[in-house]
């Protein structure tokens, strides 16, 4: 198959979608940026590239601190807002009706809805003609309960989590294609392994089928009261008064009844 050449550009796909927040005294605010990664393992070291015209730039510059929080298929909408609205002119956090929680490292907020939460303080900064590259090291981690299994592992596919591709946003799924290091796994462990991705994959499920059952559930209730709503006083009396000459008519049948005895 050929292959056609272009002209040099930022081609690196799939980047992970993150919501940053960060504050400058009594000022928060969010942004939303997909060139995050990670730099080092021990210490925990990770980098954001903001654009200089950023309005959060100069408060990550001014605080050195900062939030990343991963994104999910239920914060997609406000990611999106976040990276196409300025902090100067809306209060992203009341206009996604996101929960600024107060963090404990550092005085940039959480967003409480965002299931996995890493507080960083800024090491570096490196300048380059468009982006200002933070590096930071992560200094405390925050995640929901519910992504703990029985035995306090951390279940990131649980979370629901979305990746930037080329101007779309795309979810990661619970299929998995293998784990770290399964290309060269011995038999045995690969078949162990294969009963717990089956486990977590039977699991998944049976949350999505739940989900469903519910969400179907609501719709129907929904449903069910928007006809009634729209049926209007007029035919609501309509129906009052069918109902009304039902009862008499029963009643009358009962009387009759009771007559004939």
């Amino acid at each position: 198959m050929g292959k056609r050449t272009m002209k040099a550009g930022t081609m690196l796909a799939p980047v992970p979608a993150v919501m940053v927040s960060c504050a400058d005294g009594e000022k928060k605010n969010i942004l939303t940026i997909a060139w995050t990664g990670v730099i080092n393992s021990d210490p925990p070291i990770v980098y954001i590239s903001v654009r200089k015209s950023r309005f959060s730039h100069d408060m990550i510059e001014k605080s050195g601190e900062f939030v990343i929080n991963l994104v999910t298929e239920d914060l997609a909408r406000a990611a999106d807002f976040c990276g196409v609205r300025s902090g100067a002119v809306v209060d992203k956090f009341k206009e996604c009706h996101l929960t600024a929680a107060p963090a404990e490292q550092v005085g940039a907020p959480l967003i409480a809805e965002s299931p996995v939460n890493l507080e960083c303080k800024v090491m570096d900064v490196r300048e380059f003609p468009t982006h200002d590259m933070f590096v930071a090291e992560v200094v405390k981690v925050h995640a929901d309960e519910a992504l703990f299994d029985e035995n306090g592992k951390l279940c990131l596919e649980r979370a629901g989590l979305v990746a930037y591709s080329h101007g779309e946003y795309f979810a990661l799924r619970h299929r998995a294609l293998g784990r770290f290091g399964f290309a060269v796994m011995k038999p045995k462990t690969k078949k162990r392994v294969n009963r717990e991705m089956n486990a977590k994959k039977r699991a998944a499920r049976m949350e999505e089928a739940l989900a469903g059952r519910e969400k179907r559930a609501g719709r129907s209730a929904d449903a069910e009261q928007s006809r009634r709503t729209e049926k209007g006083p007029r035919a609501a009396r309509a129906e009052a008064q069918k109902n009304a000459r039902r009862r008499t008519g029963r009643q009358q049948g009962g009387k009759h009844d009771i007559k004939d005895k």
